[in-house]
């Protein structure tokens, strides 16, 4: 097997662990489904990924760095004034959750009610923290001191953002059953509730800022 054909059998594991653990979660997701999905013997698979924590522990942290990728892109661009970095960061992160809805609720699951995971993220928050929050919290304040926003942590700044973003995602089977009239049309829906994050994170940096 040449090094192209490893790399192909590579992906096609990743795929379908994936799917895997996004649906079933780390204690319903078998091995050998996912070497069938992939279309590996099961031999195969391990040969790749020598256990299921291994292979998990890699799909957890591509996710969770992808995630942190998609507002790290625009909030780090230092081509960008800062509100509109920030605007374009709530947009970013937004329509990579509408892209990968599973994912809030499987890092809810699979992290928070696992104390020995708690680590990898807390890993993949201290390098989102290097590259990001110093920077823009120096930013913000520059622009305080100019009377441009208000003085604000970062850190709120971000659970503001997150909060905004991924619940929408997680209580959508609730609100479809309750308030089937305002949901009933998804994508219309989600729409609305960017366009609410953005609206609220701007408006609690400035006030009376104009979106």
């Amino acid at each position: 097997m040449n090094e192209q054909e490893k790399q192909s059998k590579e992906q096609a594991i990743l795929e379908a662990a994936e799917q895997e653990f996004l649906s079933k979660g780390f204690d319903g997701a078998r091995t050998t489904s996912i070497a069938e999905t992939a279309g590996v013997t099961h031999a195969m698979l391990h040969y790749y990924f020598r256990t299921k924590e291994q292979l998990f522990e890699r799909i957890l942290n591509e996710k969770m760095s992808l995630m942190a990728s998609s507002m790290i892109a625009v909030l780090g661009d230092p081509n960008l004034p800062l509100l509109e970095r920030i605007k374009q960061g709530i947009i970013h992160h937004f329509d990579f959750i509408a892209a990968n809805p599973e994912l809030p609720r499987f890092i809810i699951n699979e992290v928070v009610t696992h104390s020995d995971r708690i680590k990898i993220m807390q890993e993949n928050i201290t390098k989102i923290a290097n590259r990001l929050f110093l920077q823009l919290q120096k930013d913000l304040d520059d622009a305080a001191k100019r009377g441009e926003v208000e003085r604000m942590d970062v850190r709120m700044l971000i659970i503001d953002l997150l909060s905004l973003n991924i619940m929408p995602f997680l209580i959508y089977p609730v609100i479809e059953n309750v308030f089937s009239d305002l949901a009933d049309d998804r994508a219309a829906f989600f729409e609305a509730r960017k366009a609410e994050a953005i609206e609220t994170i701007m408006r609690r940096i400035k006030k009376h800022q104009t979106i």
